[in-house]
């Protein structure tokens, strides 16, 4: 293979990467607050407030319902405001934060309600807040799902990413678009294809191997 091809392969993971990794942590910086508060205000939940829910509720099942490709042309113009273009990795950041933070905050969501009952009476028992019920009881008694979700998004947000390449975005989804689609070059796309396993089989590999460490039940 061409030296240019392999350099141009290398910066595609290296972007793809980058790109799913920051856009993965901004989105667990607001995916969790987030959660959070819509297991927190259920009916059954620590404070319920109805309306809250339901607000929270529609807003996040709003943007899921939207494909990603849809959201991501849509949104352009915020993409712009906030980056100062609409190509390359950093600008792809904003629409996979935009789609990916919805399904994590239903991510930590799901991983709250596995919680034992019994330990969160156990606290309101002792005493607890219930910021302390949340920050000392349901955040750490849901940490392995909540890795392990982290895994899931992952792989779904490098998805995502390689579907930007369709607008411009960077990474290995613009050199598949490029080069496999544009140009027909079939075995470019594939290689393309390979590297995209191979990141999601590390990614998935990792996350394993965290959420056994950190599974206190599996030790």
């Amino acid at each position: 293979m061409d030296q240019k091809l392999v350099e141009l392969l290398m910066q595609g993971c290296l972007e793809t990467i980058y790109m799913t990794l920051v856009s993965t942590g901004i989105a667990y910086v607001l995916g969790i607050p987030l959660g959070v508060l819509v297991y927190a205000t259920d009916q059954k939940g620590i404070f319920p407030n109805k309306i809250v829910n339901t607000v929270l509720g529609f807003i996040i099942n709003s943007i899921r319902s939207v494909p990603f490709l849809i959201l991501l042309v849509f949104i352009l113009p915020l993409t712009r405001v906030i980056v100062g273009t609409t190509i390359g990795s950093n600008a792809t950041i904003v629409p996979l934060v935009v789609a990916a933070t919805p399904f994590v905050a239903r991510m930590v969501e799901a991983s709250l309600r596995e919680v034992d009952e019994g330990v969160i009476e156990a606290a309101k028992a002792m005493g607890c807040s219930k910021y302390q019920i949340v920050a000392k009881v349901l955040i750490p008694e849901a940490k392995p799902s909540l890795l392990s979700g982290m895994t899931i998004a992952i792989a779904t947000i490098l998805g995502y990413s390689a579907m930007a390449g369709f607008v411009g975005g960077g990474g290995l989804g613009a050199i598949a678009i490029n080069y496999g689609y544009y140009r027909y070059q079939g075995g470019m796309m594939t290689i393309t294809v390979i590297l995209l396993i191979v990141i999601v089989q590390i990614f998935q590999e990792l996350g394993n191997r965290i959420v056994t460490k950190s599974d206190k039940r599996l030790k």
